[in-house]
């Protein structure tokens, strides 16, 4: 088995607990049948993924959707949907999904998947279908790290309180609250935010709906128990966006009627150094590693956050979440 930690010729930061990581994993050479020994190794790749927090998989003969649903099968068959959206996808058929479609010069911030929720997947593949001619990285940071570097009084405050999400769900700007929710029946709302213990209020101007939730800061990784950084408060806050972006909603909607907002969990506002202090341990964990058609890596989305970096041309990556 040919295990390569970390990427050759590549600059890494990542913050694994042998300084290592993401591994790439390729078959053995002659390998006959890659989805035998894909289902051979999954111990491995499991045991990889609990050191490292992401696995890359590479030269496996893969070259289309329905051979990367095949493989995520063997690997971890318990996929989920993707319910209480924060962005747009494409369901692209079974439990595959498109990568967030934001506009391709935008980046799209280090998170872990639904960590501003009370649910989350436990492991996150990735598919490069199709790279882009520049950039379209998906970059990686260890949450080990990113809580390690936190400033101690920073990281007290967020775990006494936890971070508050506030979303306004307004016709025609950002996604609507029947695609974040996959419903458009206002009783299956409610019956969803109560059983996940988000506050509801149906409105009747422009904003539609406002939910509030409170959820955790951080977590204990159930196998390592380690604590790691999981939440997204810098990404959901109002100063995650460009200045020009963030005038033009607040003269639109009023700033309390924005699409999405953080605070510290007792409603107070999050100070903007802290969240940039946050930007910054993000930015320094991170690690950028190139895509190759046909890549597929696997994440376990405690451990390990990703991001998008900017890019031009053609790019497509598909996800599945378990």
């Amino acid at each position: 088995m040919d295990v390569t930690a970390p990427f050759p010729d590549t600059p890494l930061s990542f913050a694994a607990p042998d300084g290592g990581g993401p591994v790439l994993l390729r078959p053995p050479a002659g390998t006959a049948d890659t989805y035998a020994w894909l289902s051979e190794s999954r111990q491995t790749i499991d045991g990889i993924l609990l050191r490292h927090g992401g696995v890359v998989l590479r030269d496996l003969g893969i070259n289309s959707v329905s051979g990367f649903n095949k493989a995520v099968q063997l690997l971890h068959p318990d996929l989920l949907d993707y319910v209480n959206r924060s962005t747009p996808r494409t369901r692209l058929g079974g439990k595959l999904y498109t990568a967030t479609e934001y506009p391709a010069e935008k980046t799209i911030a280090l998170h872990n998947e639904s960590s501003y929720t009370d649910v989350w997947p436990e492991k996150i593949f990735f598919y490069s279908a199709v790279v882009a001619a520049v950039g379209g990285e998906t970059p990686v940071a260890d949450s080990r790290g990113v809580h390690r570097r936190i400033d101690a009084a920073v990281r007290e405050k967020f775990e006494r309180t936890g971070v508050r999400y506030v979303r306004n769900f307004t016709a025609g700007i950002d996604l609507s609250w029947p695609e974040v929710f996959q419903t458009d029946d206002r009783s299956r709302v409610e019956e969803f935010c109560a059983a996940h213990g988000i506050d509801v209020t149906w409105r009747a101007g422009r904003t539609e709906l406002t939910t509030t939730q409170v959820c955790q800061a951080t977590v204990a990784h159930p196998t390592t128990g380690e604590r790691v950084w999981f939440n997204q408060a810098h990404l959901f806050h109002l100063s995650a966006l460009a200045e020009r972006e963030q005038r033009a909603l607040i003269d639109t909607l009023g700033e309390e009627n924005v699409p999405r907002n953080a605070f510290y969990g007792d409603g107070e506002p999050i100070e903007r150094e802290v969240l940039e202090h946050i930007r910054d341990v993000y930015e320094r964990e991170k690690v950028v590693f190139p895509w190759r058609q046909g890549d597929i890596m696997l994440l376990d989305n405690l451990l390990a956050a990703h991001g998008r970096q900017p890019f031009q041309g053609t790019r497509k990556v598909v996800v599945a979440m378990g």
